[in-house]
């Protein structure tokens, strides 16, 4: 298996409307940068891996070939991956696997949302809904939130975790979101800012989820005898991780104090991959999937910085601030910065890329040489990616 390194990173900004770009000059703005990053040219690409989640979301069934034409990829390969918030890191895997095995030298992946245009957030909510068990969980009023809220119920309730420790994040993240120039919603806010926003389903309030942004982010994953052809700094891929549960979260095998399994499990496979035994002291930096404020509590403990029902207290401490002992989603996270869905896991590898470079600004990680990226979708996690990354 051959070496894969990150050469070229790019993203646009992120908001929860783009009103004077389109689809396709999204995912162009996104490929333009990571060619300028990395020093490419279109001839330099020999295949495309796009991130684009959910169909309705544009309302159409292959909107990947239509963009694949406008961005002057067209007769070289390109396909597309779906699978929900992990639809960025599994279509990095695809493309990990393309040039690891040798089929390409050079694989550039593009990751784009943009469903503001034809989709209201009504019919977007629902159309994330769609994902759930359609012969029970759907017929029952299953619902983003409330996958994951059930299992932020059972930390409180096993763990002590409080309402107060899930606003600490909000307030964290959009707090950092105000060092990130391409973040959506940048606040300035406090813990009782976060407990009086309206309730959605209990404990979840409005401040504790995440953002529904568009936007779209772009990587160029080059071969070991490829990367010279590029800049003089790659950040290697030296472990990834995948992991797909059931749908059904009735039929899940007992994880033991895991509420997350997959996200273990992926955890798992990647450190093992990259050599890492000790992830709590390895890892210098992360970006992870807060899709709502407890279930960045719950994935401290899931990928190994701190042991089972710790999390709380490593958040407390401020392990996990900017200048603590592992940096969480210093660029604001899903809550601070962006929810582009299909872009998510896209951009949260950049984010480490530029963290392991230097080139993070304000909210840079002083030394950070090894990071991880972290995405996953489905109801309660069902499908997950992490991505360990070194300079």
């Amino acid at each position: 298996m051959k070496k894969v390194a990150v050469v070229g990173v790019g993203n646009t900004s992120f908001k929860s409307r783009h009103i004077d770009k389109t689809f396709p000059r999204l995912a162009y703005e996104a490929v333009r940068m990571a060619m300028e990053d990395a020093g490419a040219s279109k001839d330099d690409i020999e295949s495309v891996v796009y991130s684009i989640y959910n169909d309705f979301f544009e309302h159409c069934a292959m909107p990947d070939h239509h963009v694949h034409y406008l961005l002057g990829f067209a007769r070289k390969p390109g396909s597309r991956i779906t699978t929900g918030g992990a639809t960025g890191g599994y279509s990095i895997r695809a493309a990990f696997a393309e040039v690891a095995s040798g089929m390409h030298d050079v694989v550039i992946v593009v990751g784009v949302e943009k469903v503001g245009d034809v989709a209201n957030v009504i019919e977007m909510v629902k159309s994330i809904t769609f994902a759930a068990d359609p012969f029970f969980e759907y017929q029952l009023g299953a619902s983003p939130a409330g996958s994951y809220g059930a299992a932020i119920r059972w930390h409180m309730e096993n763990y002590g975790t409080t309402e107060e420790d899930m606003a600490r994040v909000v307030v964290k993240n959009k707090g950092n979101a105000r060092l990130n120039p391409d973040a959506q919603s940048p606040m300035e806010i406090t813990i009782e800012d976060v407990l009086k926003s309206p309730m959605v389903i209990y404990p979840l309030k409005i401040l504790d989820h995440c953002l529904n942004s568009e936007g779209a982010a772009a990587i160029i994953l080059a071969s070991e005898n490829a990367v010279r052809r590029f800049r003089k700094d790659p950040v290697w891929i030296t472990g990834i991780g995948a992991s797909t549960e059931s749908g059904r979260q009735a039929e899940r095998d007992n994880a033991g104090s895991s509420l997350f399994p997959a996200v273990r499990i992926s955890a798992q496979k990647a450190y093992e991959m990259a050599g890492i035994s000790d992830p709590s002291n390895a890892i210098h930096v992360a970006e992870v999937y807060d899709s709502f404020s407890g279930v960045e509590i719950c994935l401290y403990e899931e990928l190994g910085f701190c042991s089972w029902g710790a999390g709380t207290a490593f958040l407390r401490d401020g392990m996990a601030d900017i200048g603590g002992k592992i940096p969480v989603n210093p660029s604001g996270g899903l809550i601070g910065c962006e929810h582009a869905i299909g872009a998510t896991g896209v951009y949260q590898v950049a984010e480490i890329v530029r963290h392991i470079r230097g080139e993070a600004g304000s909210r840079q990680v002083p030394g950070a040489s090894r990071g991880i990226a972290q995405s996953m979708g489905g109801a309660r996690g069902a499908y997950s990616v992490c991505v360990v990354l070194e300079g």
